[in-house]
């Protein structure tokens, strides 16, 4: 039987099994914010996505807005071994990319919020690359179909905050696995008054009923069955409407504004009662 520690990262086996049962998700979300070009209220952007699923064995296009990020990039998978033990990425594509979307022993999840909570510390990367500029940039680029560069926004790392209870994911990737959360939050904010205008023209282009047709075309050409757009939001009423809520629905998946939310946009809403989240002290 070959040792975990020989292995290379395209040896990393795909999926769970009977001991690697729980889907460790390290990700980033940014808090995409500006000021509304005419009235100068605080505003919020999110991606809204459209993807293909099967529901209950039919096809449907959902529609999703939540924050800008994603998955962390895990770039020294040989010491994460020597420090958890073996593991699993949760796809084929985790394993491509590098995603740190694993499948680990239950055993081994106070090691991983260990490791990303050391990673703040470091000036060089280590095991993994928390910076959430990759994962930006492409959405921006999905969205806007724009390189956005460092001068259009102002990036600050806001800390780790942990979802530590597993939850099934709806992930395409691993649908139904239990999965415990880590999530480095980030502000963005935006001064460049000509990206604000892409952000809300963009915004108001597109409905759902749009980005769903989009979708279903991309499907029939090949694609992946996906269409990207933006949402803007006004920051303070969407703050007001999370924190009139009762506590144990805040995290999940929501209708407002008649725009699906995602369960984690409560992560970046740190003026409202997180009390699902356990922040890392670093």
């Amino acid at each position: 039987m070959m040792d975990c520690l020989e292995l290379d990262d395209q040896q990393i086996g795909v999926g769970p099994t009977k001991e690697l049962s729980l889907r460790a998700s390290v990700a980033t979300l940014v808090r995409v914010m500006f000021n509304d070009l005419v009235d100068g209220n605080r505003m919020v952007a999110l991606e809204r996505t459209a993807t293909l699923r099967e529901i209950q064995g039919k096809t449907e296009a959902t529609v999703i807005a939540k924050p800008f990020g994603g998955a962390v990039r895990l770039i020294n998978p040989q010491q994460l071994i020597r420090l958890i033990g073996n593991f699993h990425f949760d796809s084929e594509r985790s394993r491509q990319e590098g995603d740190f979307r694993i499948l680990i022993n239950p055993a081994s999840w106070a090691m991983v919020r260990e490791i990303c909570r050391e990673n703040l510390k470091k000036n060089e990367y280590g095991i993994l690359n928390s910076n959430p500029e990759r994962e930006l940039f492409e959405e921006f680029e999905d969205t806007l179909n724009i390189r956005l560069t460092r001068d259009q926004y102002q990036l600050k790392p806001r800390g780790i905050i942990v979802e530590g209870q597993p939850i099934k994911t709806d992930s395409v990737r691993a649908a139904g696995l239990l999965t415990a959360r880590i999530y480095y939050i980030f502000d963005a904010w935006v001064d460049t008054p000509e990206l604000v205008k892409r952000m809300v023209a963009n915004s108001e282009q597109y409905s759902d009923a749009d980005l769903q047709k989009i979708a279903w075309d991309d499907a029939q050409r090949g694609g992946r069955g996906r269409a990207n757009a933006i949402l803007t939001l006004e920051l303070d009423a969407l703050t007001e409407m999370y924190r009139s809520m009762p506590m144990d629905e805040r995290s999940e998946p929501i209708r407002y504004e008649e725009h699906g939310l995602a369960g984690n946009v409560l992560a970046i809403l740190q003026e409202v009662d997180q009390s699902r989240y356990k922040r890392l002290m670093v």
